[in-house]
């Protein structure tokens, strides 16, 4: 059973040492590999999207424990370390931070070119933008996403970890997804919930409470404009005038016409094709999600989705600083049992034989 989780640290400006990003680099690497070689790049796959294994993971390569930069960094240092090699594992890795996490469409397209799998490639970009769009604007929980990394493999298997800040408390949050058999993203869709920054609420429109608001969300856009207007207004007499959590005011009418005029003549189809029409964002889903709770009177859910080692030190001196001759040992040892495994006849070894630079 998969756990669900969403991760919050708070912002640790700086830059990570060069020594200590190679190391995390090498390490990193090490540890992946031996993963790959003894359970496959399926499981590989799963660990990464797994954001309890992930921290372990970032602590146990000597980052900050609690910090923004564990995301950003172990993202960065696992993406360096195995690029050069991707073609031989089948196992890809798209996107970062900033810039990078804008062009993770062009990347996709580019190993999906070199692969010759451009309806592939296709899909993955849609999942990334549908993915991004999710954590942004169905999950309004005051997260701004700036980090955004696309995984995938030869297999088909896909994995998403982003990271989202909120500029008031200086914390960010991660979200980690995964590929299942038959997934629902609008129902708890996340790979697991682990928070230390709990909001009161949030509005969430992909937890599986929020199924019946989705529905009325586009039945209402079925409807004529005009009408919608009439029945807010005439509720604002019938209705705000009892205790209700919603108030007038919180109804965007200006917002309104501008969703009607981009989904008019293409209406959409289910909530997916909602949140991937071009120009609807987050206050646009929010306006919607408040005239479909007052119109049809159901309700989105509001609960702030939410539901780990040190070995190293970490890079902030904190709970000790980082031990070098320790760390290189435990990188000489991993790559030593990585060049001592057989690989006469199985086909991971294959693999090691065609990357002989891999740890000079």
């Amino acid at each position: 059973m998969l756990k669900r989780a969403v991760v919050d640290l708070p912002l640790h400006t700086g830059r990570c040492p060069a020594w200590l990003f190679e190391k995390m680099k090498r390490l990193s690497r090490a540890i992946m590999l031996i993963i790959y070689q003894e359970f496959g790049r399926k499981e590989l796959l799963k660990r990464l999207s797994d954001p309890y294994w992930f921290q372990a993971l970032g602590c146990l390569l000597g980052f900050d424990w609690h910090s923004s930069g564990l995301t950003t960094t172990l993202c960065g240092a696992i993406k360096s370390g195995l690029e050069p090699h991707f073609k031989e594992l089948g196992f890809y890795i798209c996107g970062g931070k900033g810039k990078r996490a804008l062009s993770t469409p062009k990347e996709i397209e580019f190993w999906g070119e070199k692969l010759a799998l451009k309806s592939e490639a296709f899909k993955y970009i849609t999942l990334s933008r549908l993915i991004a769009r999710i954590d942004n604007n169905a999950l309004q929980d005051g997260f701004n996403l700036y980090f955004h990394t696309f995984i995938f493999t030869e297999d088909g298997a896909w994995a998403v970890i982003q990271q989202g800040m909120d500029e008031n408390s200086c914390y960010a949050r991660r979200y980690h997804w995964s590929s299942e058999e038959g997934k629902d993203f609008f129902s708890d869709p996340h790979t697991g919930i682990f928070s230390v920054l709990k909001r009161e609420e949030v509005l969430n429109l992909v937890s599986s409470d929020s199924k019946e608001i989705r529905a009325s969300m586009l039945l209402i856009l079925k409807e004529n404009l005009s009408n919608i207007l009439k029945e807010i207004r005439s509720s604002e007499k019938l209705f705000f005038k009892r205790a209700h959590p919603l108030g007038y005011e919180d109804i965007p009418l200006k917002v309104l016409p501008k969703i009607w005029e981009r989904t008019y003549a293409n209406p959409p189809q289910d909530f997916k094709d909602l949140l991937l029409t071009p120009g609807l964002g987050a206050k646009a889903l929010r306006a919607l999600t408040l005239t479909a709770e007052l119109i049809f009177d159901a309700k989105a859910s509001r609960i702030d989705p939410l539901h780990y080692a040190y070995a190293h030190g970490g890079k902030d001196g904190y709970p000790y600083k980082v031990n070098r001759r320790i760390y290189e040992n435990t990188i000489a040892e991993l790559e030593d049992i990585l060049h001592k495994a057989p690989i006469a006849t199985s086909e991971k070894g294959e693999l090691l034989k065609k990357l002989p630079s891999l740890f000079r």
